[in-house]
C-alpha cells in the first residue's frame, strides 16, 4: 500500500508541473501577442499546439510512473507515429506549414498589416499588405486588390522587403 502512496504522490508531483508549465507557456504566449501585436486566434493556435504536446508528455510520465512496461509502451507509441507519419508523407506540407507557423509567430519581423515586397526572384516582386497570417497560409492582398496565399514554409523561405509605414 505504502508503494501506492509514492506513485501518488509522483503522479500529483507530475501533475502539477504540468499545470505550471502550461500556465508560464500561456503566459509566454500572451506577452509575445501583445508585445509584437499578433492576432488572438494565431495566439490561439499556437496555445493549442503547445497545450496537446504537454497533456502528451504528461501522460508518457505518468504511464511511467504507474508501471507501464518502456518496452510495451515504446513499441506502442512507435506503432502510432508509424501510422501518422505515413498518414503525413503524403501531406509532408502540413508539418511543415505548422512548424514553419510556430516560428513565424515567436521569431518573423512581419505582423499583420506591414507593407512587404517578397523578393521572388531579379524580376518579379509581389508587394502588398499583409492580411493575415494562419497555420497554413500567409495571405498577402496587392495594391490591385489581389489576394495571395502563399504557404507558410515559402514565405519563410523567401526574401522578405518590410517597407516603411
Amino acid at each position: 500500500m505504502e508503494a501506492y502512496y509514492l506513485k501518488i504522490i509522483e503522479s500529483i508531483v507530475i501533475i502539477g508541473v504540468y499545470i505550471l508549465v502550461r500556465m508560464t507557456s500561456n503566459k509566454f504566449i500572451t506577452k509575445t501577442t501583445k508585445n509584437k501585436l499578433i492576432q488572438k486566434s494565431r495566439a490561439k493556435i499556437i496555445r493549442k499546439a503547445i497545450n496537446i504536446a504537454l497533456v502528451f508528455i504528461c501522460i508518457l510520465l505518468i504511464l511511467t510512473i504507474w508501471g507501464v512496461n518502456q518496452s510495451d509502451l515504446a513499441a506502442y507509441i512507435g506503432s502510432i507515429l508509424t501510422v501518422v507519419g505515413v498518414a503525413f508523407f503524403a501531406q509532408w506540407s502540413l508539418l511543415s506549414n505548422i512548424t514553419s507557423s510556430i516560428i513565424l509567430f515567436f521569431n518573423h519581423s512581419v505582423r499583420i498589416d506591414d507593407s512587404i515586397i517578397i523578393m521572388e526572384g531579379k524580376e518579379y516582386e509581389i508587394e502588398g499588405r499583409v492580411s493575415d497570417i494562419g497555420l497554413f497560409f500567409v495571405t498577402v492582398k496587392t495594391k490591385e486588390g489581389e489576394e495571395i496565399n502563399m504557404p507558410n514554409n515559402l514565405f519563410l523561405q523567401k526574401m522578405i522587403k518590410k517597407q516603411k509605414p
